[in-house]
């Protein structure tokens, strides 16, 4: 408890008083690897429209495993951000939603991350990201933890915009708002066809985004309109019990 007191005070003192974004977040990462045992890197990614990029970060492992995902334009930390879901990687090596980038990330040492959507407004700016280089680094209090971070960095985003949020800003916002809300949908659908839990349905739609080379966001509008989802095959999930094939 006393350690979460701790956090919470050195947190409301770097947003209420920071006069700068860029210096506020660059000193809540700084907080966040601190805080969170296990962490050897943490990087902020926030998401403009659509168009995500880095922050902050404390430590290069953060901001180069952040640029993998930018090129390609998939990830844990994309898709915590877009789909507003907790991406934890407990091995890199082993991991499957992300077969390209886990190689290249476990490349450079990397084997284990915890990404945390940045909670605003019923939708999700970006995410907080937390690498480390042994397997299966972070648990629950370490999820606990970044949640709380979390929190605290949106607000810090929302206190920099609050008077000075442009006609761009507030349409960026919007298309955040859209594109998370055609994201649960399409889990929604794909949880009731397969009878899956929604981590299952959302690697179904991160897979077919990888192997079609199309935004995660535009694979769950088209299943949302068409009921289709794109180069999918049946997933391999257990079948209810007394369920039939249709």
């Amino acid at each position: 408890m006393s350690n979460l007191i701790d956090l919470h005070e050195d947190l409301a003192r770097v947003v209420l008083v920071g006069p700068d974004l860029g210096d506020v977040l660059g000193e809540i990462t700084r907080v966040a690897r601190k805080a969170t045992p296990g962490v050897d890197a943490a990087s902020i990614t926030l998401i403009r429209g659509e168009k995500a990029y880095t922050a902050a970060h404390d430590g290069q492992m953060a901001l180069d495993a952040d640029e993998m995902q930018h090129e390609r334009g998939y990830g844990p930390c994309l898709d915590a951000g877009l789909a507003g879901q907790v991406m934890l990687v407990e091995d890199m090596a082993t991991e499957q939603r992300w077969p390209d980038y886990t190689r290249a990330v476990t490349a450079h040492g990397i084997g284990s991350s915890l990404s945390v959507p940045l909670p605003f407004q019923s939708t999700s700016i970006g995410a907080l990201n937390c690498y480390a280089r042994r397997p299966h680094a972070f648990g629950e209090d370490d999820r606990t933890l970044s949640e709380e971070i979390a929190s605290w960095i949106a607000l810090a985003v929302a206190h920099a915009d609050s008077g000075a949020r442009t006609g761009e800003e507030l349409a960026n916002l919007k298309i955040a708002m859209k594109s998370r809300a055609v994201i649960d949908q399409a889990k929604g659908i794909l949880m009731e066809r397969f009878k899956i839990t929604e981590d299952m349905a959302f690697t179904l739609l991160a897979q077919a985004s990888q192997s079609n080379n199309i935004k995660l966001r535009d694979i769950a509008a088209e299943l949302v309109t068409t009921g289709l989802l794109r180069s999918a095959a049946e997933p391999a999930f257990p079948s209810p019990v007394g369920s039939r094939a249709r």
